[in-house]
């Protein structure tokens, strides 16, 4: 049955009712744990509808009952879940975690040198790259001096946002977020509209997709950092507390957990001391000796 048709621009989509809203919304939250709240119906209806005059499909139903059908079923949601879930990113978008983030490195270098151990930083939910990009750059400068290797990790659901990552290239807009003391040592390739990450940082980064609800079945273990900010809002508190204790699993000894402030404030793990910060909500893997954090009280 088709819908009442909405005016967007040149474009047209369907009003989305109550009851096609709670379906899509069951379906989003079903495949990526994340929950979409009825504050952005208007953004899902426009996703939507703008998606299918693409496939050029007039009915949300019809349109579900697709998504639904076999292979092509799956590279249809491929192209879909990339319109929902990407989030806003930039770069050194939190200065205070990565000031934390900063300081851990400092503190690490020497002793991991000195392990032969390379550095593992994991950017979860990176997006299209700028988050990793902004740990290589702070590994780069504080770990070479000492002769320290480094690898960064960014994961993400969608196809399209890693695609960009890959490739390291934004907007020339995008420099200005970039200290002035990075900017000489890793940009290539400058022009009046775009600006390239430099190989040798591109090199050291890794960009893979996992659905943050398959963090089960994820390879990366033993990571020095995990950094995961702006992601967990958008998943209700029981998820939360299961992608946490997943990662806290994944963290080596010593190792650093970053989070959102206010994202999970009540939340714990046996595995895990709490960095005491009002402006940080991060947490230290404990280990036989005494802690990073202890130390730094």
């Amino acid at each position: 049955m088709n819908q009442p048709l909405r005016t967007i621009g040149l474009s047209t989509v369907p009003e989305l009712d109550d009851h096609q809203f709670v379906r899509w919304q069951a379906l989003l939250e079903e495949r990526t744990g994340m929950c979409m709240p009825i504050q952005r119906r208007s953004f899902l209806q426009t996703s939507l509808g703008l998606r299918m005059l693409e496939v050029g499909c007039r009915d949300y139903d019809a349109y579900y009952q697709m998504l639904l059908d076999g292979p092509a079923g799956v590279m249809e949601w491929s192209v879909l879940v990339d319109r929902l879930t990407v989030q806003e990113t930039r770069f050194f978008r939190d200065p205070d975690a990565l000031a934390l983030v900063e300081e851990y490195l400092q503190t690490h270098a020497p002793g991991l040198q000195q392990s032969g151990q390379t550095v593992g930083l994991w950017s979860v939910g990176c997006s299209s790259g700028e988050e990793a990009y902004s740990l290589s750059m702070l590994a780069e400068r504080l770990l070479e001096p000492f002769g320290g290797r480094y690898a960064v990790t960014g994961t993400d659901i969608s196809t399209i946002v890693l695609r960009k990552a890959r490739a390291g290239v934004y907007s020339i807009r995008a420099l200005e977020r970039i200290p002035e003391l990075y900017r000489d040592h890793v940009i290539a390739g400058q022009n009046a509209k775009k600006f390239q990450i430099a190989e040798r940082l591109r090199e050291r980064c890794c960009f893979s997709q996992v659905n943050i609800l398959n963090l089960k079945s994820c390879p990366l273990q033993s990571q020095h950092i995990i950094y995961c900010q702006n992601v967990l809002i958008y998943f209700r508190r029981w998820r939360r507390r299961e992608i946490l204790d997943a990662l806290a699993q994944r963290l080596a000894p010593g190792g650093l957990l970053v989070i959102g402030l206010g994202e999970m404030v009540d939340w714990q793990h046996p595995l895990l001391e709490q960095v005491h910060s009002s402006r940080v909500s991060a947490f230290v893997r404990k280990q036989s000796n005494s802690s990073w954090e202890s130390a730094r009280r």
